[in-house]
């Protein structure tokens, strides 16, 4: 029997697990290792914030969707993969042996400090920003500090909740850098205004703030460096085109935990969600001992970005476009995307 091991239920594995449902036998045992029960989609989280959306409306059921597909679920930390003896290292369990291992794992923002809350693990965010709306007994002051997309996303959902409460509250968003096409770039500062969130480009935040979120670029997981794969600078697993580690070609990373030779993909749930397919194709493959196919990110991608209320900005390239029509186009990719896995 081959044995493949699915480690993080990320978006990737979330989309391999649904192309393996009429795929997995009795020569094949595949095992998904999760430190979470549930997975939850990127793409709906502002909107939780913002009170769109339930928890469970964004989350996935990964027992749920393991058994679906005929595979086993284990509830775990992965410590490392000793690559040497090919077994995986687990916190609390025996260690898993494997035939293929696939790692997609996510990350964490890099450089929070101590008193910062940082915007993954998702299930940490949304418990911190219950805990905060119903403890204060006034207006809370809130400092989002990295304004990629999910950052800019998360102000100005955190600032549309508050506005639809009875205290209300401020939020300011903090970055080194607003690096956006420059039509993109003024309608994301327009929204900020309509919404009062200040935008400080080259200023960290100082003190007299009641909470700070965090929502810089990202940080590899501890266990990829720990696994004696080969990794770049920044500790994210080297991949070639077909999604297979360069050291180690039994073991396969997507989404963010991978880092692509001779391509800087953005570490973005956009991202790891085309990677699913491609990913899914190649396990198959790799259990069968056939040649490999290459994923090949796209040039440019389609970002839509909400902007609290029930409103979002559209962009591709240099262009660009806002409404309502672009939340509920959003909405609807959002619902569809999660739909599949219930």
């Amino acid at each position: 029997m081959t044995r493949l091991v699915l480690l993080g239920g990320g978006h990737a594995h979330a989309l391999v697990l649904h192309a393996f449902r009429n795929f997995v036998s009795k020569n094949l045992d595949v095992v998904l290792v999760s430190e979470g029960p549930r997975h939850t989609y990127s793409g709906m989280v502002p909107g939780v914030i913002a009170g769109h959306y339930t928890v469970s409306d964004a989350q996935i059921d990964l027992a749920h969707l393991a058994r679906s597909a005929g595979a086993s679920f284990v509830l775990d930390r992965v410590e490392r993969i000793d690559t040497a003896s090919k077994r995986v290292i687990l916190t609390g369990g025996s260690p898993l042996e494997y035939d293929v291992a696939s790692i997609n794992v996510g990350s964490t923002p890099a450089g929070v400090p101590e008193r910062a809350t940082p915007v993954k693990p998702f299930d940490e965010l949304f418990v911190r920003w219950r805990t905060l709306v119903a403890s204060t007994k006034k207006p809370p002051r809130i400092a989002m500090v990295g304004a990629g997309a999910g950052g800019v996303e998360l102000a100005m959902a955190m600032k549309y909740a508050l506005n639809l409460g009875t205290i209300g509250g401020t939020v300011e968003l903090f970055t080194d850098r607003f690096a956006f096409a420059p039509g993109f770039a003024a309608r994301l500062r327009r929204a900020l205004e309509r919404l009062s969130i200040p935008l400080h480009v080259g200023t960290a935040p100082g003190t007299g703030f009641d909470a700070v979120f965090w929502a810089t670029g990202a940080s590899a997981a501890p266990m990829l460096r720990a696994s004696a794969l080969k990794t770049d600078a920044r500790g994210f697993v080297i991949v070639d085109a077909s999604l297979r580690s360069v050291s180690h070609p039994d073991v396969f990373a997507a989404g963010d935990a991978a880092s692509f030779v001779g391509a800087d993909v953005p570490k973005s749930g956009v991202y790891a969600v085309r990677q699913g397919p491609v990913l899914a194709h190649n396990l198959k493959r790799a259990v069968r001992g056939m040649a490999m196919l290459n994923y090949r990110p796209r040039p440019k991608s389609l970002a839509l970005i909400s902007c609290g209320r029930r409103y979002a900005i559209a962009s591709r390239g240099n262009w660009s476009a806002e409404g309502a029509w672009a939340w509920w186009w959003k909405d609807w990719i959002d619902r569809r995307w999660i739909a599949r896995f219930r």
